[in-house]
């Protein structure tokens, strides 16, 4: 009989310098100032809220402080990983790729995606407002802008509508045809997409999250258009220039440039694009790709367990989401060989995942070494990614904490972790708990634009849709 072994295992202590100061809003109206759980992150958002509907007041952030090195973030050290564990997870679900959604759940997306449809702009677009003008949160009030598009356009192309197909397909085609527009326009030379600058998405996640966010959305919907569909060579000529723009704008590190407060995410997403456009044919340097990959797991020390939170504006949250979302696809590519190990009569199922272990079922010494780190670094971060502490993020909900919520459960589902249900069944009802009346999410801090948070928010309800494809990168 096989004896019960364990995973890693992690609770995160937030014994951190500075501690965390955070107030919560009753009901009534009321004036809440939130800070990050570092004091050397300058950053503070004041929260005005009448009749449940936020104004923000917020003092000058352009300047990125960046936390001191202490700011590593230390939980308990992790239990040694074994086969059996990874393998035959004790919380698995044969309907990983068979989930139906909860009635409740397809009303709260469904009030959501009619909410989005009544924001679109007669140009197609949709706009997130300028980070000094956080007040205004009538949507049609506000610029649009190429990052609150795309990710609008993801929401609606998640949700089951395409170019020729869905209930939504009309205002789909609307903003597919604004985004190649403001793509085929630009100089061969341009870095950017937008000449826009100074939105709540920039500000918070960088000065690329335009480019970034585009290069997703062309990247998902070419997957879902047929190669006679008289957009389809436009969207993949601009899924291309994406791809180059996003890759020219990388730092040595692997790092996205322009990173705003919380420049972890602007990488991260940068690091999933072009994953998802390499899959979908893009040319992707996969040196490059590697880098970016690298980046975001140093964030994560698998040996202390620590975690270096100096480029997610001194959140875990931020850093882990990230780390578990870009190691998600050697750790699915370590499990995938364990079980075939196993199936082979090469490994016992009680046997410690190690970098000998892997030599043993093929790998060469460097990739074992470096496939064992990914793995370890998928396993910790995605458990503190789910830790409810962690989760609290910088006090209260910001678009950054739903942008994390989504990392976490794509890592789930590209790492084919049988976990993912346990997941979306939390994070669901946290979602459907801090719906507006009227069909919408916002922020409460940093990224309170509706538009966008409504659509992250709707990414992560229907993020079942796309297990399939997103079980499948890099196959």
């Amino acid at each position: 009989m096989i004896s019960k072994l364990f995973l890693l295992s992690t609770a995160v202590s937030f014994a951190v310098a500075g501690g965390l100061s955070t107030a919560f809003l009753n009901q009534e109206n009321s004036i809440q100032t939130s800070f990050s759980q570092s004091d050397s992150t300058k950053t503070c958002c004041q929260r005005i809220v009448v009749n449940k509907k936020p104004i923000f007041n917020n003092r000058d952030t352009s300047e990125k402080i960046k936390p001191k090195i202490s700011n590593r973030i230390k939980p308990d050290i992790p239990e040694k990983s074994c086969v059996f564990q990874t393998v035959f997870n004790e919380e698995n679900s044969e309907g990983f790729h068979h989930y139906k959604t909860p009635e409740k759940v397809q009303r709260s997306i469904n009030d959501g995606l009619t909410w989005l449809v009544k924001a679109q702009q007669v140009n197609g677009g949709w706009g997130a407002g300028l980070h000094s003008k956080q007040n205004i949160i009538d949507p049609h009030a506000v610029k649009t802008d190429p990052a609150t598009t795309s990710m609008v356009a993801m929401a609606i192309l998640r949700s089951g509508s395409t170019l020729t197909t869905g209930q939504y397909s009309e205002s789909l085609i609307k903003a597919t045809k604004h985004l190649l527009e403001n793509i085929e326009k630009l100089d061969r030379q341009a870095l950017r997409i937008t000449s826009l600058s100074g939105t709540q998405i920039q500000a918070k996640l960088g000065q690329n999250i335009d480019v970034v966010n585009t290069a997703q959305y062309f990247s998902n919907l070419i997957s879902r258009t047929s190669e006679q569909h008289p957009l389809y060579n436009r969207i993949k000529n601009a899924m291309n220039r994406c791809v180059d723009i996003i890759q020219k704008n990388q730092e040595s590190n692997g790092a996205t440039r322009g990173a705003g407060w919380a420049g972890v995410l602007q990488s991260s997403m940068a690091n999933a694009a072009l994953e998802s456009a390499k899959d979908n044919g893009a040319k992707v340097d996969m040196e490059k790709l590697e880098q970016a990959r690298k980046y975001q797991e140093s964030h994560v020390d698998v040996k202390s367990g620590s975690v270096d939170t100096r480029d997610g504006a001194g959140i875990v949250l931020y850093s882990v989401s990230s780390s578990a979302r870009n190691s998600a696809t050697k750790a699915k590519k370590v499990k995938a060989s364990l079980l075939k190990a196993i199936d082979d009569g090469i490994i016992e199922q009680d046997e410690e995942v190690t970098p000998e272990l892997l030599e043993k079922i093929g790998y060469n010494s460097t990739e074992a070494t470096q496939l064992n780190t990914s793995y370890k670094i998928y396993e910790t971060a995605k458990r503190q990614a789910q830790d409810k502490r962690v989760m609290n993020g910088f006090g209260n909900n910001g678009g950054e904490e739903f942008i994390s919520f989504l990392q976490t459960g794509e890592s789930l589902a590209v790492g084919q972790d049988d976990s993912w249900e346990k997941w979306y069944h939390d994070i669901s009802g946290k979602m459907l708990a801090i719906q507006n009346r009227d069909g919408s999410w916002n922020g409460h801090h940093c990224i309170t634009s509706p538009v966008y948070c409504t659509a992250t928010s709707l990414m992560i309800l229907t993020i079942q849709n796309d297990i399939d494809i997103l079980s499948k990168i890099n196959e």
